[in-house]
């Protein structure tokens, strides 16, 4: 009677989620009460906090301190499971999702999560000069290369080579960028201080570039005069309305007002643009749908797919324009949002009842330019300086996915609060990496 009863019970329904991102993992976690059956995949076996991954870049923390592993996250939800593998094609007509190494995946919801990458706006030859900030990997290779830079500027005998050793060009006038600036700032005139004998990195120029008239463009006009304000004040030079059109292994060629420089550097930082994975361009194909420039798939109110209800897009993969006729900033809480209503609506399907569509809520921007320096705006308050600070602080402390994390995190910043040490400051890597600062090193030795 039993086995009897157990083959008639129905299979639940099948939700394949693609990418353990900030979209991806919000919905899986929403869909833990539901009666369905919860896939997640990602060719990573970690969540990534991407917002923090810009202090594994300038040695504030370690990668296991912003990364959780998936299945830990998810060992408690008894309806989810985490498959490691890279989804390479999807068969709309089947419903299945094949991963690289064949398997293939059966759903009967699909949601796509796999984020964005770096966009060096058609000179994708650039990325060896100037990595981007996406990946941890991404985030160790430019640790190796702001420290390498310091290193070999204690060597050389070069008076312009280590000129160019000790100038930092940030391409991006975004948080990322402007944070990065901040970093690399604070890391010259007071990390590095005392640990050098044959130069003084205090001397080291940082030089934050933007193409548009402004830092922070998506911010309040006075915050993101604050924000210039406060990078002038660490010894940041900022440069808006100045575009750079080459970038070699011996710096950058930017234009203004007509006029073209080449800016002598070792280092070169890019925060400038994003563009969505690969896997969105595949799905469009697969689907006919449409997507925008960056690759983005234009999806409807629902964050579905014209056509096919069955498939979601979230996150820096979607094109959501239906709130107000702009396409919604490829942010953390844009994606989180998104994947709670994808989940909300999987549900209500399921209970045969209808959702409104998805709709943004803002929570406000924020941007930490050093110790005691932010610029934060919540609805119509608008913060600057040590408040601030402390909101960002806090705000990114509690959205960390563990609690571990959280403790760690808060001990490392408390430590170099008082300190001005970074204590991840380890140069690891190929030494033949194309991320490698400094080409030959004239030893004055």
């Amino acid at each position: 009677m039993a086995d009897r009863h157990s083959r008639a019970m129905p299979d639940p329904h099948r939700v394949v989620i693609i990418g353990g991102g900030f979209g991806g993992l919000r919905c899986a976690q929403a869909l833990a009460r539901a009666p369905v059956a919860v896939t997640v995949i990602d060719r990573r076996n970690f969540h990534l906090f991407q917002p923090l991954l810009y202090q594994v870049a300038t040695g504030a923390l370690s990668p296991a301190n912003i990364a959780a592993p998936l299945r830990s996250v998810l060992k408690r939800q008894r309806n989810a499971r985490v498959l490691l593998g890279e989804a390479v094609a999807i068969d709309a007509r089947v419903r299945a999702v094949r991963l690289r190494d064949g398997a293939d995946v059966p759903y009967d919801t699909l949601v796509v999560a796999t984020g964005s990458r770096h966009h060096y706006f058609g000179h994708q030859e650039w990325e060896a000069f100037a990595p981007g900030l996406k990946t941890i990997e991404d985030a160790t290779a430019m640790r190796r290369r702001i420290f390498l830079a310091f290193e070999h500027a204690e060597r050389t005998g070069d008076v312009a080579e280590r000129a160019a050793l000790l100038t930092f060009v940030v391409v991006g006038g975004g948080p990322t960028g402007v944070e990065l600036a901040g970093a690399l700032a604070e890391i010259a005139r007071h990390t590095m201080a005392h640990e050098f004998r044959a130069i003084d990195p205090a001397a080291a120029r940082i030089i934050l570039v933007e193409a548009g008239d402004r830092v922070l463009a998506p911010y309040d006009p006075i915050l993101s005069g604050k924000a210039v304000q406060a990078l002038t004040r660490i010894g940041v030079t900022v440069r808006t309305s100045t575009q750079v059109i080459a970038v070699r292994d011996d710096g950058v060629d930017v234009t203004s007002a007509g006029a073209t420089e080449t800016i002598p550097a070792r280092t070169v930082l890019w925060g400038a643009g994003v563009m969505a994975s690969p896997l969105g361009r595949i799905v469009a194909e697969s689907i006919a749908a449409e997507t925008d420039r960056s690759g983005r798939v234009m999806v409807e109110p629902d964050c579905s797919v014209a056509g096919h209800p069955e498939i979601f897009i979230v996150g820096d993969l979607a094109n959501f324009s239906h709130d107000g006729g702009k396409p919604l900033p490829g942010v953390a809480q844009v994606a989180m949002q998104q994947g709670d209503h994808v989940a909300r609506l999987i549900r209500s399907r399921l209970d045969g009842r209808q959702l409104p569509p998805f709709r943004y809520r803002d929570l406000g921007n924020m941007a930490t330019i050093g110790k005691h320096l932010a610029v934060a705006e919540m609805g119509s308050l608008r913060l600057s300086g040590w408040l601030a600070w402390l909101a960002w602080l806090f705000i990114h402390v509690l959205k960390l996915v563990r609690f571990e994390s959280r403790v760690l995190v808060l001990v490392q910043w408390a430590w170099y609060y008082v300190s001005w040490n970074r204590s991840a400051r380890l140069i690891t890597g190929d030494e033949g990496s194309k991320a490698d600062s400094g080409g030959k090193i004239a030893d004055s030795a």
